[in-house]
C-alpha cells in the first residue's frame, strides 16, 4: 500500500543549525495495516507525515502509494488519495460553516464542482446516519456552526469527515492530544472503530503509549529520525508501556555511545 525507499531530509542546510533529519530512512505498510508510531520529540514523526501527504518536499528518495509514485506530486493532489486528522481540532473543519455543510464538502471530495447545489437533499439522511454512528448526538445539530462545537465533537467529526470518501491512506497526527483524558479516549474508541470498519490503512503519531499499544496491529518507534523499533502482531500485544521505556532508554545509551565514539 505505502512504500517509502531512501528517504533523505534536511532542514536548515548549510548553516549552523542544519538538522539532517532522514539519512535513508525506508518503510513498508501494507494494506489494512493500522500502525501507531511513536518517539521522542524531533524524531521525525511529523515530518514523516507531512512528506508523505506532500506538505513539506524530501530531499531525495521515493514515496509510493499502490504503487504510484507521489513522491513529488503536489499536496492538494495527494489529498484525493489521503486522509489526514491534526492535532488541532480547528484544522480539518471550518468553524463558520454548519455541521451539514462540513459533510457535504467531505462528501463531495475528490468530485467535480460546478454550478449546483453543495447539499444534495437526498444526501442528508446518509450524512445523518453517519453522524449517528458516533453517538454523540451531532445527527441533531445539523444547522449549528461547527465553531460552536466542543473539541471533541469536532475532532470526531473531523475523522469522519476525513474518512467518508474512503481515502486510500489515513494520516492521525496526534489527533487526540489536545483534548481532555475522558474525551480523548473517547475519540481513541471512536478511531479504533472507524479504522476497522473501513479497512483503512492508518499511521498514527501518539505520545499515549498505552494507545499506541492498545490499538492498531502494528508499532513502529522513531528515534533521531531512525526507525528503532518495528513490530506486531503478538509480539505487540505482550508489550507494556514500562517495557517500551526500558527500549527506548537502551536504545538511547546506544546511541550515546555511538556519538562519543565516533567523537573520539
Amino acid at each position: 500500500m505505502l512504500r517509502i525507499q531512501n528517504l533523505y531530509k534536511t532542514f536548515n542546510k548549510d548553516t549552523v543549525n542544519e538538522n539532517k533529519l532522514f539519512q535513508g530512512l525506508s518503510l513498508n505498510v501494507k494494506k489494512g495495516d493500522f500502525i501507531t508510531v511513536i518517539g521522542s520529540n524531533g524524531a521525525g514523526k511529523s515530518t514523516l507525515l507531512n512528506i508523505i501527504s506532500g506538505t513539506i518536499p524530501c530531499d531525495e528518495g521515493s514515496i509510493f502509494l499502490n504503487e504510484k509514485d507521489i513522491s513529488n506530486i503536489p499536496e492538494h493532489k495527494i489529498s484525493k488519495l489521503v486522509g489526514r486528522v491534526f492535532q488541532d481540532p480547528k484544522m480539518a473543519t471550518s468553524p463558520s460553516m454548519t455541521v451539514l455543510e462540513n459533510m457535504s464538502m467531505a462528501l463531495n471530495k475528490n468530485k467535480l464542482f460546478g454550478f449546483s447545489w453543495g447539499i444534495e437533499r437526498k444526501k442528508i439522511n446518509e450524512i445523518k446516519n453517519s453522524l449517528s454512528k458516533l453517538s454523540l448526538g451531532l445527527e441533531n445539530k445539523l444547522e449549528v456552526k461547527v465553531g460552536l462545537l466542543s473539541g471533541g465533537q469536532r475532532q470526531a467529526m473531523a475523522l469522519l469527515m476525513a474518512t467518508i470518501s474512503n481515502p486510500c491512506l489515513l494520516l492521525l497526527d496526534e489527533h487526540m492530544a489536545a483534548l481532555d483524558p475522558n474525551t480523548s479516549e473517547i475519540i481513541a474508541q471512536l478511531t479504533d472503530k472507524i479504522v476497522t470498519d473501513s479497512k483503512i490503512t492508518t499511521l498514527m503519531v501518539t505520545h499515549n503509549l498505552k494507545q499506541a499499544i492498545s490499538m492498531g496491529n502494528r508499532l513502529i518507534m522513531m528515534h533521531r529520525g531512525r526507525i528503532i523499533l518495528d513490530i506486531e502482531g503478538e509480539e505487540k500485544k505482550s508489550l507494556t508501556p514500562e517495557r517500551l521505556m526500558v527500549l527506548f532508554s537502551d536504545k538511547e545509551k546506544s546511541d550515546m555511545l555511538s556519538d562519543r565514539l565516533m567523537l573520539a
